[in-house]
């Protein structure tokens, strides 16, 4: 299916007015995600590239949510990728001498405890629990990142707080 040549993505003038129209909004987005404005900035470029690279099957009109929904993808990317890092790196912790190794076991044991309760979580509970309690996020930001009310980031958390504690109630 071809695209028009006036919406066409793939003629520079459309693509640059296009960029100019949604840049700053896109590094905002994911600046609101991950409160570094470098790699906002990166992920917003990487976005683009990846509009110009499929600039054939996309029209000017479905530019902004295509570049959106891809900023967001490389961004939970980027986090997935993150947090297999950090497993990684605590795992490797080196044990401390004067601990017992009673005490070490238990304590992995329980890491993997939080960590599968916190997997067992809806993709929407656990991404508004950890911006409220990882990124320290307010609702009010949370609302506005996720794209919903202040009371359902609420809830959501809420939801995700009682689960928690109903997984790991018997820790």
């Amino acid at each position: 299916m071809a695209v028009e040549e006036e919406n066409n993505i793939c003629n520079e003038s459309v693509f640059d007015k296009v960029y100019n129209s949604l840049v700053v909004s896109i590094r905002n987005f994911i600046f609101f995600k991950c409160g570094d404005r470098d790699r906002a900035y990166d992920i917003a470029q990487e976005a683009f590239i990846k509009l110009w690279q499929n600039c054939g099957k996309v029209n000017e009109g479905k530019a902004r949510s295509f570049v959106y929904k891809v900023a967001n993808n490389l961004f939970l990317n980027e986090v997935a990728h993150q947090k297999v890092v950090f497993k990684f790196k605590q795992e490797k912790r080196p044990s401390m001498d004067h601990q017992s190794p009673q005490f070490i076991l238990e304590e992995k044991e329980y890491g993997e405890k939080i960590q599968r309760a916190l997997a067992e979580l809806s993709e929407v509970q656990r991404t508004a629990f950890l911006m409220s309690r990882v990124d320290g996020k307010k609702y009010r930001e949370i609302a506005e990142i996720l794209g919903i009310s202040e009371k359902a980031a609420g809830k959501r958390i809420s939801d995700a707080l009682e689960s928690l504690r109903k997984s790991i109630k018997n820790i």
